[in-house]
């Protein structure tokens, strides 16, 4: 948890004083860009479904936040987490829709309830969030940053419907960002590739596959530096932002992430670890 104190006045200040829209907001990557948010002298409208871990966040950020408990899979209450954070705030600038779950199985080995419950969560959350704030976002002119992955620029095994959630929050985003344009509305999407968080350490979780990925792929970041370029990405409002930014050049190339010659490259070891999941998979449920 972060302290009292201010960082020294940066290019980043444009976002001063805006009121900004975070879900996901009690861990991960979207607690540590609202920590960044909060030094540049942003409001936060800080949503989750742990009450007991927002109050505790919102007490120790310097500034005026508002912890709001709401869950991206139900409508209504992110509805009324858009009324009290406007009642307390008088608008919403940015709308940051991060929060999500991750994957760990491939799909013969996963029930098919755990599988489209990813892409309730990872798309159609996002999906809500954003038509919840729709209305006070183009009042204010605002920004929206949707939280998509690298896993939606190439094909790896047990991505599956990750990948396939992910793939659908870019495509959501490009069609918003030609709806809102020409109301004066941003649209971003973010692609980070590993990211230490609990959603690649923990059980189970898909960390230890970054190191048998190619450049980019592989590069995990922290918290720390991926709230930097999302920070960055609010203040500039830009279309697209790659976590690392190498992944820039992945990305008008992803037919190679994704193609035949990719296909061939992981085969073996797709092969070879498919195997040795689904036998892990099988036996914990005998």
């Amino acid at each position: 948890m972060i302290g009292k104190s201010r960082r020294p006045r940066s290019a980043t200040d444009s976002l001063a004083g805006k009121v900004v829209f975070v879900t996901g907001a009690a861990g991960g990557i979207a607690l540590a860009t609202v920590e960044e948010l909060s030094l540049l002298g942003a409001n936060i409208a800080l949503i989750d479904r742990d009450k007991s871990t927002l109050e505790a966040i919102v007490k120790d950020l310097p500034g005026n936040h508002l912890g709001l408990v709401a869950d991206v899979g139900d409508y209504l209450s992110l509805q009324d987490a858009v009324a009290r954070t406007v009642e307390h705030f008088g608008t919403i600038d940015v709308v940051f829709a991060c929060a999500g779950i991750g994957s760990a199985s491939t799909v013969a080995a996963s029930d098919i309830e755990a599988l489209t419950h990813i892409v309730d969560i990872n798309l159609c959350g996002v999906i809500r969030t954003v038509k919840a704030c729709l209305t006070e976002v183009i009042k204010s002119q605002g920004y929206v940053l949707l939280m998509s992955s690298a896993a939606a620029l190439k094909n790896v095994p047990r991505a599956n419907a990750y990948a396939a959630s992910k793939a659908g929050v870019e495509a959501f985003g490009g069609a918003l960002r030609l709806e809102l344009a020409h109301k004066g509305v941003a649209v971003g999407v973010a692609h980070p590739a590993w990211v230490k968080t609990g959603m690649i350490s923990g059980t189970g979780a898909r960390g230890a596959e970054s190191q048998s990925l190619p450049w980019p792929f592989s590069v995990v970041s922290s918290t720390k530096e991926c709230a930097k370029f999302l920070v960055r990405a609010m203040s500039q409002r830009k279309r697209k932002v790659f976590i690392p930014g190498a992944l820039a050049i992945v990305d008008p190339l992803r037919w190679l992430s994704t193609g035949p010659l990719w296909d061939v490259f992981m085969a073996r070891r797709a092969r070879r670890n498919v195997i040795a999941w689904e036998a892990e998979m099988y036996s914990q449920r005998s």
